[in-house]
């Protein structure tokens, strides 16, 4: 007989009153900071002061004090979210012509937002059918409320209250559990409980509100439901005899698109999120907690042992329960790759009705992704290096998993920069040869569809072998996945295409080899920074020298832009060559293959006449037939309703202008003439007591990355609003 000790009772208490509400922080700039606090000596000050007001790790090395802070301002970021959703959907109820879309969705555009006239600004709203003038949104609010089942603007109306007043409990939990009741430390360590309340609530109550209204009408409109699907008549009583057959009516697997709105199949999403649902409902209870069942995260990592890994996971668990940047790290990483998988599925599997025949939207939704997810993925290097920086120990890990990469860094580096190399010469020499080739006037040594073919046969053979899915391996569906993927029939609303077998050629494997080489030189990038964080062959105490330093001083020349932070700047620019030829590719593939209008004889029409394939074979077709032939509408839109997107247009190209004066010059050169500037208000008696002094190299380009980004990504928004809202 075996006796047992009890299983120890989990006992996570919280801090009553840890501090004490009080507002004279608020006159007191800099309060974090005891050099800050003292106020301004020179104008280095308020760069100081917006750089170090979020890095709580400088504040305090207090872990718990730093959670609290992180906790709280979670729930102040769910109570913007909060206000900005109320504010949607109150533009969606006030100013919209969301019930006349409701009427038409194909020939009326979406509208929330009208100028109102004051010096002409009127011109702005574009006529977008059905008698309604406004500007044409692309956010694609109005598919969502229509799939959510909202259809008057009273319930928007309600939405927006109801959002509101979330924001109000949103703020009052984030002073709540600061001030009044603050978890300890063991609570944000209680990886566990957390994992299990994650999935079983977040996740698997969380997706299923598109099941909740079903209920509610099941209670309600029991007789009005039973006559859109009999099964509903019988209530509850497959469920619990097992007969879930019953329910296939409303819950479907018929893959493809609805044909009336061309969007999935409601009845299939319904399904969908039920079942996933159920997965991670019985994920959440996978993990231990109270009891002595289930399983312990750590013994998990610790069992994960290859047999060239060594210790392999032993440490992690303690790694990302004190470290919280190494946390946000991996979930950055992920998110952001989840973001970008989300940017694909939103076109190749549009969710929301009429969302595949709104042009606009479908490019805006996907240029959106992909940027955000762009942005997270750097954030997840950025983190992971200040990790290395700030937390990780060497003298505790040893022969681990982390341990060891960090051992064969070099191999690891030089062996991507090879494949950054081989991938730069192979894809970008195929396109000098294109261009080549064609200034010498000889197509027929081109590498086309129609000279030398280099067809992406993987890909081919993926999208067939998806296309014979439904006979094969999903016997009840009657479509593929996707309409994308070969050998389907297309899908047309309205005379408008939503989706058809897209085509792959040579084109094809030419672009996805340049996304090849700038996503790999952007990891590169990131990557170097990460590994090298704390130390180098050039600068073996670099951990000593934090997070960002310009150049470890004049004693050792050759030492500027090592720091994490540099390589975190350097892989943003990569980041958004990667990103842009990707929105690029998309926007014109879409637009010539997919995008188009259907005859009543079934002849397709596409945008650009199917140019892409034998266009985008060179850099000059891209020059030419992309850039300079789309840019018509946004530059010819003086005096139309697009004429805000030509101002963007010009006034982006400014500020990403801007920035090259911030990243082409160095610091002395402008020390240089403030001083003179100085002298000259010395001269006149007008000299202010806080001494100028020019940006620091970090803020320098600082201020030229954002001003680069920033101008970048609005010129090409304007860029390809205004054509797509003008042809599409």
């Amino acid at each position: 007989m075996i006796i047992r000790s009890p299983e120890p009772e989990v006992k996570i208490l919280v801090d009553r009153d840890p501090v004490k509400t009080f507002f004279e922080e608020w006159a007191r700039p800099g309060h974090f900071s005891r050099t800050i606090a003292k106020g301004p000596d020179t104008t280095t000050w308020i760069w100081n002061l917006h750089a170090d007001a979020h890095d709580f790790d400088s504040h305090t090395s207090d872990l718990e004090e730093i959670s609290h802070k992180i906790f709280s301002g979670h729930f102040g970021q769910l109570s913007i979210i909060f206000l900005w959703l109320s504010g949607m959907y109150f533009h969606g109820a006030h100013f919209s012509n969301y019930e006349a879309w409701l009427s038409d969705p194909t020939h009326i555009g979406p509208s929330a937002q009208v100028v109102w006239p004051i010096v002409g600004q009127e011109i702005l709203n574009g006529d977008v059918g059905g008698g309604f003038r406004g500007i044409q949104i692309t956010s694609g609010f109005f598919q969502i409320w229509r799939a959510s089942g909202i259809t008057s603007e009273l319930q928007l109306y309600c939405t927006a209250i109801g959002a509101l007043v979330f924001a109000a409990l949103m703020l009052f939990a984030s002073w709540f559990h600061y001030y009044k009741a603050a978890p300890k430390l063991a609570w944000f360590q209680d990886v566990e409980s957390m994992l299990n309340h994650h999935l079983a609530g977040l996740l698997g109550l969380g997706v299923d509100p598109k099941e909740i209204p079903l209920p509610h009408e099941f209670i309600l409109n029991r007789d009005l439901l039973a006559q859109l699907y009999p099964s509903f008549a019988e209530g509850a009583t497959p469920f619990f005899t097992l007969n879930w057959s019953k329910y296939a009516e409303f819950l479907t697997f018929r893959g493809g698109l609805d044909p009336v709105t061309g969007g999935l199949w409601l009845t299939d999403i319904a399904h969908h999120h039920l079942a996933i649902a159920i997965l991670f409902l019985i994920a959440g209870h996978m993990y231990k907690t109270n009891w002595g069942i289930g399983h312990s995260l750590k013994d998990i990592l610790e069992a994960h042992k290859g047999p060239f890994t060594g210790q392999g996971h032993k440490g992690l668990y303690e790694i990302l329960t004190t470290s919280w940047h190494a946390q946000l790290s991996l979930n950055l990483a992920m998110l952001g790759s989840l973001t970008i998988v989300v940017a694909h599925h939103m076109y190749s599997m549009p969710p929301y009705p009429y969302l595949a025949t709104d042009y606009g939207t479908q490019l805006s939704l996907f240029t959106h992704h992909m940027w955000i997810g762009g942005f997270l993925i750097v954030g997840a290097a950025a983190h992971a290096a200040i990790f290395m920086v700030r937390d990780y120990d060497p003298t505790t890990r040893y022969n681990d998993l982390l341990d060891r990469v960090l051992r064969h860094r070099d191999a690891i580096i030089s062996h991507l920069n090879w494949v950054c190399i081989f991938l730069g010469f192979h894809s970008f020499g195929l396109y000098i040869h294109n261009d080549t080739m064609s200034a010498l006037g000889r197509p027929q040594d081109m590498f086309s569809d129609t000279a030398i073919q280099l067809q992406p046969v993987f890909a081919q053979w993926i999208q067939n072998t998806h296309t014979l899915a439904p006979g094969a391996t999903a016997p009840g569906a009657i479509a593929s996945t996707s309409l994308t993927w070969a050998g389907g029939d297309l899908v047309a609303v309205g005379g408008k295409v939503s989706l058809l077998p897209i085509p792959l050629g040579t084109i094809d494997f030419l672009v996805h080899h340049i996304h090849a080489f700038a996503i790999h030189v952007t990891i590169l990038i990131l990557l170097k920074g990460v590994l090298f964080a704390r130390s180098s062959c050039l600068i073996p105490d670099k951990a000593n020298l934090d997070f960002r330093f310009p150049c470890d001083g004049p004693g050792r020349g050759g030492t500027c832009q090592v720091s994490a932070w540099d390589h975190v700047f350097l892989g943003l620019f990569w980041m958004y060559n990667s990103i842009s030829v990707v929105i690029f590719h998309f926007s014109w593939k879409m637009q010539s293959d997919v995008w188009g209008t259907i005859s009543d004889q079934g002849v397709v029409t596409h945008i650009t006449g199917g140019n892409f394939a034998q266009s985008s074979i060179t850099i000059n077709g891209w020059l030419c037939d992309f850039l300079w032939a789309q840019a018509s509408q946004v530059i010819q839109s003086y005096g139309s309703s697009l004429s805000a997107y030509g101002l963007l247009f010009l006034g982006a190209h400014f500020v990403w202008a801007f920035s090259l004066m911030f990243l082409f010059s160095g610091r002395g050169y402008w020390q240089e003439l403030i001083e003179s500037i100085v002298w000259a208000h010395n001269k006149l008696k007008v000299a202010p007591a806080t001494q100028p002094r020019a940006l620091s190299i970090v803020q320098g380009r600082a201020v030229g990355a954002t001003h680069y980004l920033l101008g970048g990504i609005a010129t090409t928004w304007a860029f390809f609003l205004a054509r797509i809202i003008a042809v599409g």
